[in-house]
């Protein structure tokens, strides 16, 4: 099997990469996006601030 970065043979201790160096230039194309699944662009959407006392299963604590 060869290196998806740069064809030569891989390495198995950094398969499928043949180097560390290979390996990460990988992981650094897919932090910054050059990676994209193919689809339709779905917009992001806004969510209110998350208050740690709902995460209480509900209960109200006593005042």
């Amino acid at each position: 099997m060869s290196c998806p970065i740069c064809a030569k043979e891989s390495d198995p201790k950094y398969r499928p990469f043949c180097s560390k160096r290979c390996a990460d230039v990988d992981l650094a194309r897919w932090l910054n996006g050059s990676y994209v699944i193919p689809g339709d662009a779905v917009e992001e959407e806004e969510h209110a601030p998350i208050n740690p006392d709902d995460l209480q299963g509900g209960a109200q604590k006593p005042h």
